[in-house]
């Protein structure tokens, strides 16, 4: 349980001071929308800016350095860009679900960020199925998808989006599985009781040689779910133009760029939260300076990030057989054999205390 209240339940007391009550809960859920929206924009504007820069890294190159200072500005001039462009489309799309896909996308990474404990205070949503809750979310966020490709009526983007259910639904199992296996350790399913079982040290230190395969597990899976190189089949530029948003333009096709990012950010969010003692310190409490909880959160989900990014700039794209055999074949099954394994950890640890 946290020590600290949370976002919600700290704006709600200072509004009831001063309003109605029912009021009160009104304005609370618009300014934590508001806050949650502005950070939602400014850290997918960062982390588009920080993918151009590594990948310029990488291939030896400088990456933007022209609009701001060192580039810094460059992602803002493209969702300026983005804002001001046409939105066009196909005659022949279905209307209702084209235009309603991208909304599906966009909405399902804003809802997951809402679990996410920032710091003990920083958490919209403390529900005690948190990570059943954003295994849900993520099985739902692929609709979106599915329906851009059906409803964009171009086989292209049909194709795009048959391999993302596909894809979805593979690795789903191992990002589930590779959860459930530190659920064996924590015994909760709620995010703030499973970083205050981290106040002793990190699960993946805890859980020893089964939380070290679970945790590789997952940044395998959570890649592969979020369409990234090297398994982005969805989007193959090579094969299918520019996949599953092949017919977008305009913010429709932002709305798709931002909610990769963003996804790509929970799912490090959730490996911080789960492996790495999320907000806590790695030298102590952090709870004299509340603020000082968040950079670690942050400080640690940027390494992660940085992770991802060295998959994508590093390793060719799988083929479609190739994707499926890596999960079906190893992922999964070496999942089932290391959750077995973490419970032997776990019963000979309750073993040893009796």
């Amino acid at each position: 349980m946290n020590i600290s209240l949370t976002l919600s339940e700290k704006t709600h007391e200072l509004l009831s001071a001063i309003m109605p009550p029912s009021v009160a809960s009104i304005v609370e859920m618009i300014l934590i929308a508001v806050v949650y929206l502005t950070f939602f924009a400014i850290a997918g504007l960062f982390l588009v800016l920080l993918e151009r820069k590594v990948a310029a890294r990488f291939q030896l190159r400088l990456g933007p350095n022209r609009v701001g200072f060192q580039g810094w500005f460059q992602t803002v001039a493209d969702a300026l860009k983005l804002v001001s462009k046409e939105l066009t489309g196909t005659v022949k799309a279905d209307k209702f679900l084209y235009n309603l896909a991208p909304y599906f996308v966009i909405i399902t990474a804003l809802m997951a960020l809402a679990v996410i404990p920032f710091a003990g205070y920083f958490q919209a949503f403390d529900i005690n199925i948190g990570v059943l809750f954003i295994i849900a979310l993520s099985s739902i966020g692929v609709i979106g998808i599915l329906l851009a490709g059906w409803g964009s009526n171009n086989k292209f983007a049909m194709i795009g989006a048959m391999r993302s259910g596909v894809q979805t639904i593979s690795y789903e199992l191992s990002v589930g599985l590779s959860l459930l296996t530190m659920i064996l350790i924590t015994g909760s399913l709620q995010f703030s009781e499973i970083v205050e079982v981290q106040r002793n040290g990190w699960l993946i230190v805890q859980g020893h040689i089964p939380a070290v395969l679970a945790f590789m597990i997952y940044m395998i899976a959570g890649t592969a779910e979020t369409n990234r190189a090297p398994f982005d089949l969805v989007e193959a530029e090579s094969e299918l133009g520019a996949g599953f948003h092949t017919e977008y333009s305009g913010m429709k096709f932002a709305y798709f760029f931002l909610a990769e990012f963003i996804n790509m950010f929970i799912i490090a969010s959730i490996a911080v939260t789960v492996f790495f003692g999320a907000y806590l310190s790695p030298f102590g409490i952090t709870e004299s300076l509340p603020w000082l909880g968040l950079f670690w959160f942050l400080a640690k989900a940027l390494v992660l990030l940085f992770l991802m990014m060295w998959f994508r700039w590093t390793f060719p794209r799988l083929r479609i057989d190739q994707l499926l055999t890596l999960e079906w074949k190893y992922l999964l099954p070496l999942n089932l054999m290391n959750i077995v394994l973490m419970a032997v950890v776990v019963w000979l640890k309750l073993t040893i205390q009796f």
